[in-house]
């Protein structure tokens, strides 16, 4: 039998009918390159132009429409949050599954997106809380926090914008909600449980019961709840709003009780300013959780839950441009 050249045996067999067997599944999609938890300046102005880069804006709307990084879209909380009413009402809870994925398609975000978040003036834990809502939503690997916001951009003399970009609507696959949303009695069944850390994470005046936060139309349970911790939001950050070092925010929460290892549950007084507290901890590598409802919904909701006053707790400076107690 005569031998055909390499060449043409290959020509034959690409000619060749294919074997029987199950039709090839079209091959997935690449995964978006993964993003780290905290970006500088420098890291966004190198990937400003990324075609799968989506920039959101946390600020005042004024201020956004005099100035803003090229490219970033406004996001205010109530883009990507519900309020309820009457008897049940909480501010600032998460939509359900299909309600969260069009709002966050509506901010252009895709499938493939890597989003950087970023604050203007000190709208820190509003960021953290839109950072809080991509990472429950599944997005979290893909989403970082500009370090120290609009501010630190500004103090490296990079370009600002006063022009919209155009709308775009993002394409989204159905939204598998991680499980990083804890409820009352959750909370409840967590505290002193070994393996788990609850954390009050408001000014600690609120915490020692100095201070008592309220809804619209009636005042909090004044204190905390009993036996949790306390890391106040505004202590994670340093004097420019940037995220401590490492080494700093373990000690930090070394000193509050909190293990290596500890699940870190959140709370504040209705689900903001916790999620900067729990951005330190998720930088420090612990599994962590957000009572959305916090202490409005503990206090409203559930009068017969332990509350009690610490006067161990001293003052913190708090930062009174950055709080949600409505």
């Amino acid at each position: 039998m005569t031998k055909l050249p390499a060449a043409l045996s290959l020509l034959v067999a690409l000619a060749a009918p294919a074997a029987a067997g199950p039709p090839r599944s079209p091959p997935a999609a690449p995964a978006a390159e993964a993003m780290p938890l905290v970006v500088q300046p420098a890291w966004l102005a190198a990937h400003l132009t990324d075609k799968d880069l989506v920039v959101l804006h946390v600020g005042d709307p004024d201020g956004y429409r005099k100035q803003h990084i090229a490219g970033a879209r406004k996001v205010e909380l109530s883009d990507i949050s519900i309020s309820m009413q009457g008897k049940d009402q909480l501010h600032l809870e998460l939509p359900p599954p299909d309600d969260l994925r069009h709002r966050l398609e509506a901010l252009g975000i895709s499938s493939g997106s890597r989003i950087v978040v970023y604050f203007a003036e000190d709208w820190v834990s509003p960021a953290t809380r839109v950072v809080f809502t991509l990472d429950a939503a599944g997005l979290g690997a893909r989403t970082a926090l500009l370090d120290g916001g609009l501010p630190a951009w500004l103090r490296e003399h990079r370009g600002v914008t006063d022009a919209a970009p155009p709308a775009r609507t993002g394409a989204l696959a159905p939204l598998a909600i991680r499980p990083i949303v804890a409820d009352a009695t959750t909370v409840l069944a967590s505290l002193g449980k070994p393996g788990f850390a609850v954390i009050d994470a408001r000014d600690a005046t609120f915490y020692a019961g100095t201070a008592t936060g309220h809804s619209h139309d009636q005042p909090h349970r004044t204190g905390h709840i009993t036996g949790a911790l306390s890391v106040p939001f505004d202590t994670v950050f340093d004097d420019q709003n940037r995220l401590r070092p490492d080494d700093d925010l373990r000690a930090r929460f070394a000193r509050a009780g909190v293990k290596p290892g500890d699940t870190v549950i959140g709370y504040c007084h209705i689900g903001q300013q916790a999620t900067a507290m729990l951005f330190a901890a998720r930088r420090l590598g612990h599994t962590v959780m957000l009572y959305d409802g916090s202490f409005e919904d503990w206090s409203l909701h559930h009068p017969g839950y332990p509350v009690e006053a610490s006067p161990r707790a001293a003052p913190g400076p708090g930062d009174k441009r950055d709080k949600d107690a409505p």
